[in-house]
């Protein structure tokens, strides 16, 4: 059971619905992650503009900043984080042959070597403290200052978020 109510769906702030309304504008119903920001509707506002930031104006291809994501996800042990990204990663033409080889991903032929440096970074990341020298060699060997940036980015945000729902015990959505 999530440690904090959920806020209303039509929530009474101002503020707070506007988000909403934004989030649903995008053609997402509101997760129950950003109804549990919503008690603190400044952190939220960050969240979501991290977020978004991340997931569509990065120059790193969506497909493999999720699998960066999944591979945090699955690292952390986050079934809700895994769930709602397995969708997106599929949308953004990750195979589920891939989904499925995530783990072994180190010798996977389903992989690229820079998608396995990307991968390997996610594990570091997530693990903590912080990617390796070896591991942001490999990246680098793959992409650009900036798009290292980004991936590295994307896998410290997507840790947080672990951290985030496991600590508030965050349930996933009816139906999912």
């Amino acid at each position: 059971m999530s440690r904090l109510p959920l806020v209303p769906m039509q929530p009474s702030d101002p503020a707070l619905k506007a988000m909403f309304e934004e989030v649903r504008a995008r053609g997402i119903e509101v997760p129950n992650v950003y109804r549990t920001l919503g008690h603190a509707p400044a952190m939220l506002r960050a969240w979501l503009d991290m977020a978004w930031q991340i997931r569509l104006n990065a120059k790193t291809t969506r497909r493999l900043r999720e699998l960066v994501i999944l591979r945090a996800a699955q690292v952390s042990g986050v079934n809700y984080e895994w769930v709602h990204h397995v969708e997106m990663a599929l949308k953004a033409g990750v195979s589920q042959a891939q989904i499925d080889a995530l783990a072994g991903a180190a010798t996977s032929p389903h992989f690229n070597a820079g998608e396995r440096a990307a991968i390997r970074m996610a594990e570091e990341v997530t693990r903590g403290p912080g990617a390796s020298a070896a591991g942001m060699t490999d990246l680098a060997r793959h992409y650009k200052p900036d798009e290292q940036v980004e991936l590295v980015l994307t896998a410290s945000f997507y840790a947080c978020v672990g951290r985030f729902l496991s600590s508030f015990a965050i349930e996933l959505e009816a139906g999912r």
